[in-house]
């Protein structure tokens, strides 16, 4: 049974890490407005591969408990599942960061946009990725704190 435990908890460790790593890139790419440059593209794909880790995790979980393996600490549960609300939730954020940021300039729609000059609307554009990556990029760093705590709590199987 102590294989169970060292298991699950290399996987929360491997879950927090990658999702750490995404939570570095996406903060160096919001912090010097790299948006679309080589830090942001790294920053999806890093992003990305964590909430597949995340998934991967809650369904080992999940085999384990349908295999009759429980963890007798219960917060663990908790710990491990709930990056995927996490990661949900950050997600409906992200989609609504492009109506935050023209409610901040005033505009009704993206019709409204195409009537702004065209460097306008790169600045625009790149400040809808920028709230977005920034809004990804906290979600991954709360994934790699519940991860952790999973971690210190594995100790019941």
């Amino acid at each position: 049974m102590d294989g169970v435990k060292e298991a699950v908890v290399a996987g929360a460790l491997t879950v927090g890490a990658l999702n750490g790593a995404a939570a570095l890139l996406g903060a160096y790419a919001w912090y010097w407005h790299d948006s679309t440059g080589r830090a942001a593209r790294s920053f999806w794909v890093a992003l990305r591969v964590g909430q597949g880790a995340a998934l991967v995790l809650a369904i080992a979980i999940g085999a384990l408990a349908a295999a009759g393996k429980y963890s007798s600490e219960h917060l663990f549960y908790l710990y491990a599942l709930l990056p995927l609300a996490i990661a949900f939730v950050a997600e409906q954020l992200r989609i609504a960061s492009a109506q935050t940021i023209l409610d901040q300039r005033g505009l009704e729609d993206s019709a409204a946009v195409g009537g702004l000059p065209e460097d306008e609307q790169r600045e625009l554009l790149l400040a809808v990725v920028r709230r977005e990556i920034g809004v990804m990029a906290l979600s991954a760093l709360v994934v790699l704190g519940l991860t952790l705590r999973a971690a210190g709590t594995a100790h019941g199987f």
